[in-house]
């Protein structure tokens, strides 16, 4: 298992950035890959962080390919032992609008079921709303 941090910073310009955090005692250049789809992703960079020892900025460009209706997965890991160090999700499209106001439906309907319980609890224990 690795013992390499990944904190997410932020999406730019059509970037991710990162931030890689090694242990004390490692030298080199951590060896990184990030996948969509099982499929590497182009034009990763790593460069040191200056002031922060051990720590590494990942750029990892969004391929324009990959910018579709729905959610895309990227996969963050380390090669020298195949782990898996982190992710991130773009969720893009219609699609998401739809599912989302139909998320927001549902939890208005739940929301009117617990008033109405709720309500009815306190006319029965003769408590007030």
């Amino acid at each position: 298992m690795t013992d390499i941090t990944l904190e997410k910073r932020r999406l730019h310009g059509g970037v991710w950035e990162a931030v890689l955090s090694l242990p004390e005692d490692s030298s080199g250049i951590p060896r990184i890959e990030v996948t969509h789809l099982d499929t590497a992703v182009e034009g990763v960079s790593l460069t040191e962080v200056p002031g922060a020892p051990n720590a590494w900025l990942l750029r990892v460009p969004v391929p324009p390919a990959a910018l579709s209706d729905g959610v895309q997965t990227f996969l963050v890991r380390d090669t020298d032992d195949d782990a898996r160090l982190g992710s991130f999700t773009i969720v893009t499209g219609q699609p998401l609008e739809d599912d989302l106001r139909a998320e927001i439906g549902l939890l208005r309907a739940e929301l009117d079921m617990l008033k109405r319980a709720f309500r009815r609890h306190c006319l029965e224990t003769g408590g007030s709303d």
